[in-house]
């Protein structure tokens, strides 16, 4: 009795493994089709997890159409991501034009504010220069002296500053300051003789005009001829 008790004990504790047969066409676990198992077996899934397979397989088969169908966009979708790319690109390239524009408009006034400092400084110069200018005339400029005065000089025509008015130029009351007038034969216009004052400018604005005296062209008498007009005819 306690023998056949034993051996009924040992039969059970022996019992054969219980082996499920995964029939799913699709991996629960990626989502995709399966391969079909090689000699027709197929896939052993652990007991755990035995259950309603079918229901399972029901489930998983419309999930993964339901994916591919929602990786392929519809045509009205593919038209209104092109429209958002193309407003996109339209910003994009507005965006760039104005900071382009802004780039500009800042060295053009960085450009300005350095010309008008360094044309405020030649300015406050320009004095300094006349002085030089007048020695220079008297036979007073000389030595050291005239070395620091030409170096002044070259430093500042360097930098941008450039003299104007000669004799003989054509009088432009733009840059020129009439002082004196006075006619002659001798010229065709309004021609500078004179200089009193040198003029200078900065780049293109006057920072002072030149002091001048100003010839302008007289006709030729007409008195000589006609006086020898009256001689002829006292004689004839």
């Amino acid at each position: 009795m306690t023998a056949d008790r034993s051996e009924m004990s040992h039969n059970e504790g022996e019992q054969e493994p219980v082996v499920v047969r995964d029939r799913r066409r699709i991996d629960p676990e990626t989502g995709q089709r399966r391969a079909p198992a090689p000699n027709g077996e197929e896939a052993q899934v652990p007991e755990s997890i035995s259950g309603t397979l079918d229901e399972e397989i029901a489930k998983a088969e419309p999930a993964a159409e339901g994916s591919e169908s929602a990786a392929e966009p519809t045509q009205g979708e593919s038209a209104g991501l092109q429209q958002q790319v193309d407003e996109l690109t339209a910003d994009l390239k507005r965006v760039t034009a104005e900071y382009a524009n802004y780039r500009k408009r800042v060295e053009r006034d960085r450009e300005s504010v350095i010309a008008g400092a360094k044309a405020s400084v030649a300015g406050d110069l320009l004095t300094v220069l006349d002085d030089l200018e007048r020695a220079e005339a008297h036979g007073d400029l000389n030595g050291a002296f005239k070395a620091v005065a030409d170096k002044l000089v070259a430093t500042l025509n360097s930098a941008g500053l450039e003299a104007f008015g000669a004799e003989g130029d054509e009088f432009d009351p733009s840059v020129h300051e009439a002082v004196q007038h006075s006619t002659s034969p001798d010229v065709s216009g309004p021609t500078v003789t004179t200089v009193l004052r040198r003029g200078y400018r900065f780049a293109d604005r006057v920072l002072r005009p030149a002091m001048v005296a100003v010839t302008d062209h007289e006709p030729a008498s007409a008195e000589p001829a006609a006086a020898d007009d009256d001689s002829q005819a006292e004689q004839g």
